[in-house]
C-alpha cells in the first residue's frame, strides 16, 4: 500500500475543498492515485449533498451589490438551515460575492430546471436554423453543443465564476457545494433580481 503524505492530502484538499480526514481516507482507498481520489470524493460529496438537499433551508440572508457606476444592481437570496449559519461570515461573503457575479454575468435563471420548456424549444429552433449549413450527420450534435453552451451562459449555477483567477474556473454550483460541505447544511441559492438602468421599460 502506498504511503500517503501530508502534501498529498493538501493537494487533494486544494483541489476539492474536502475535509482533511476525508481526503486522507479517499487517498488510502485510491492507493495514492490523486485522480481516483478526486472521483471518490465527488461521489461521496454528491451523496452527502443529496441528503442535505432533503433538509429544509428556512434561514438565510439577502445581500446586495450596486456597481460603481450606479447603473447595475443586484439582490440575491441565499438560504440555509439554521440562524447560526445564516449569520456566518462565510455565507454572507458568498452571497455578496454572488451578487457581484450576477451583476457582471447577467444570468437569466438560477437552475436548469427553471428554464421554461417554450424558451428551450425557441432557443433550439434558432440554433437549428443557425446550423442549417452544417453537414446533416453532425447538425444535431452541433445544436446540442451550442444549446449546452447557451445553458452555461444563462443558468447561474452552471456559470463559471467571473473571478476565475480567485476561484480556479469553478462554477457557481461547485462553489455552493463547497460551502454546503463546509457548513454541513443545505445551502440554496433561492432567487435573484438584477436591475440595469433603463432596462425593463415598456
Amino acid at each position: 500500500m502506498s504511503t500517503i503524505t501530508a502534501s498529498d492530502v493538501k493537494a487533494l484538499r486544494d483541489r476539492t475543498g474536502a475535509g482533511m480526514m476525508d481526503c486522507k481516507q479517499a487517498l488510502q482507498e485510491a492507493s495514492g492515485d490523486l485522480e481516483r481520489a478526486v472521483e471518490l470524493l465527488r461521489v461521496k460529496g454528491q451523496a452527502q449533498a443529496a441528503k442535505r438537499g432533503e433538509r429544509v433551508a428556512g434561514e438565510g440572508t439577502i445581500e446586495s451589490y450596486v456597481h460603481f457606476n450606479r447603473r447595475v444592481g443586484v439582490l440575491v437570496e441565499v438560504d440555509c438551515e439554521t440562524d447560526f449559519v445564516a449569520r456566518n461570515e462565510e455565507l454572507i461573503a458568498f452571497a455578496r460575492d454572488l451578487a457581484a457575479h450576477i451583476a457582471h454575468a447577467d444570468p437569466r435563471y438560477v437552475s436548469e430546471e427553471e428554464v421554461p420548456e417554450d424558451v428551450r424549444e425557441a432557443e433550439r429552433r434558432v440554433l437549428a436554423e443557425q446550423a442549417a449549413d452544417q453537414p446533416e450527420n453532425v447538425r444535431e450534435r452541433v445544436v446540442d453543443g451550442r444549446f449546452r453552451k447557451w445553458l452555461q451562459e444563462s443558468v447561474l449555477l452552471q456559470q463559471e465564476h467571473i473571478n476565475s483567477d480567485r476561484y480556479g474556473k469553478k462554477t457557481i454550483e461547485e462553489l455552493r457545494a463547497e460551502l454546503a460541505a463546509k457548513t454541513g447544511e443545505n445551502i440554496v441559492i433561492r432567487r435573484f433580481a438584477r436591475f440595469a438602468l433603463g432596462e425593463g421599460e415598456d
